[in-house]
C-alpha cells in the first residue's frame, strides 16, 4: 500500500485489534462509555451513485451490504427515543448516498416534525437533484432544523476528482449552488488527505466559497469539516487506557460517547445498533436491536477508533 506521495506504507500488524480487552502488547484496551445519546445516525443503505477510491464504507452502485432502511423502521427508533425520554437532539442520515433511498424525504419529514435537528450527508449529485421537489417541500415546511453537509473532498477539481472520479466536480457544485440558492443550512466536508496545513486547506476552500458565492465560513470547523484519512490496512497504534492521560484526550469526547448508528445488513430480519458511523459491517461491535440495550461500554478495538477518533480528532455530528 502507498500513500499519496508514493512512499511505501507500513501495513497493519496482524496481532493488533484482536482481543477486545487487551492490546497486542498486553495492556488494557481503552473503552468508552455512553455518557448521553446526543445523536442517532441512520445508515440509509450503502448504495451510492459514485465509487470513490478512498471510501471507508466501500459504497458504490453495486454495494448493497447495508439494505435500505424503511421509513417505518426509522419511525420505530424515533418512537423509542421519545417513549424512553432519551436525550437525543440530533438525527443524522448517512450512506452510501442517502438520497438513493426512495423514502429519505419521508424520513426527514418524520424526524423534523418531531422537533429533532436533522443532518444529512450527501454528495449533492443526481440522487439529491432528482428529489428537489420533495426536498424543497420538506425544507419550506420544516427546514429550520435541517442541515445538509456536502462532500467536496478538496477545493480543487483535480484533487476532488482524484477520489470521486471524473465528471464529479461540476454536478456537486451545481447541487451546492441549488441548496444555497434555496437557503438550506449548508456545510461542507473535506479530507485531510493531501500534504497541506489546515490553514492552507481552509484558505483554499474559502476562495472556492467566494467564487461560488456561498455564505460559508471556511474558518468555522462546523461549517467546513476536515476529516482525517482512514485506511484500516495501515498500521496505527492501539489505544490503551493509559493513552487518555498520555494524549490529553478525554474518553467522553469520542463519537461513541454520545452517538449510535442504526444499520440493516443485507438479509437481516431487522436493523441493529452499532456504536458509530465508522463501524457498519463488523459484528463485533453490534449492540443489539434497540437503543435501550446499546448503552454498554465500547472497546476501541478497531483501527478507525485510533486513527479517526482518538488520534485524528474526527467526529461526524454537526455539534
Amino acid at each position: 500500500m502507498r500513500n499519496n506521495e508514493g512512499n511505501a506504507e507500513t501495513s497493519l500488524d496482524p496481532a493488533k485489534f484482536i482481543d477486545p480487552d487487551i492490546t497486542a502488547d498486553g495492556q488494557p484496551r481503552a473503552v468508552v462509555a455512553l455518557t448521553r445519546l446526543g445523536t442517532l445516525w441512520f445508515n440509509t443503505g450503502t448504495l451510492c451513485n459514485l465509487t470513490c477510491s478512498a471510501c471507508y464504507m466501500e459504497s458504490g452502485p453495486r454495494n448493497d451490504r447495508l439494505e435500505y432502511l424503511s421509513l417505518t423502521e426509522v419511525g420505530e427508533y424515533l418512537d423509542e427515543i421519545q417513549e424512553a425520554s432519551l436525550p437525543a437532539e440530533e438525527i443524522g442520515f448517512t450512506g452510501g448516498e442517502p438520497f438513493m433511498n426512495p423514502e429519505l424525504p419521508g424520513m426527514l419529514e418524520e424526524a423534523l416534525s418531531r422537533g429533532f435537528r436533522v443532518l444529512v450527508l450527501s454528495n449533492a449529485m443526481r440522487p439529491l437533484q432528482i428529489k428537489k421537489e420533495p426536498l424543497l417541500a420538506v425544507h419550506q415546511a420544516l427546514g429550520e432544523k435541517l442541515s445538509i453537509r456536502v462532500s467536496i473532498d478538496h477545493y480543487s477539481k483535480d484533487m476532488h476528482e482524484e477520489l470521486r472520479g471524473p465528471h464529479s466536480w461540476k454536478p456537486t457544485l451545481d447541487g451546492v449552488r441549488w441548496l444555497a440558492a434555496n437557503d438550506f443550512n449548508l456545510a461542507i466536508a473535506g479530507r485531510n488527505r493531501w500534504d497541506e496545513t489546515e490553514a492552507d486547506m481552509r484558505a483554499g476552500y474559502g476562495a472556492l466559497f467566494q467564487e461560488l458565492g456561498l455564505k460559508i465560513d471556511a474558518a468555522d470547523p462546523a461549517s467546513l469539516v476536515l476529516f482525517p484519512e482512514m485506511d484500516e490496512g495501515r498500521d496505527v497504534p492501539e489505544i490503551t487506557k493509559a493513552c487518555w492521560d498520555i494524549l490529553g484526550v478525554a474518553p467522553d469526547t469520542m463519537m461513541c460517547a454520545t452517538s449510535r448508528m442504526v444499520v440493516k445488513r443485507k438479509g437481516a430480519p431487522r436493523p441493529v445498533v452499532v456504536p458509530c458511523t465508522l463501524l457498519p459491517y463488523d459484528d463485533r461491535f453490534d449492540l443489539g436491536h434497540d437503543l435501550a440495550g446499546s448503552a454498554g461500554l465500547v472497546n476501541l478495538n478497531h483501527p478507525h477508533c485510533a486513527r479517526f477518533c482518538v488520534l485524528g480528532g474526527g467526529a461526524c455530528s454537526a455539534s
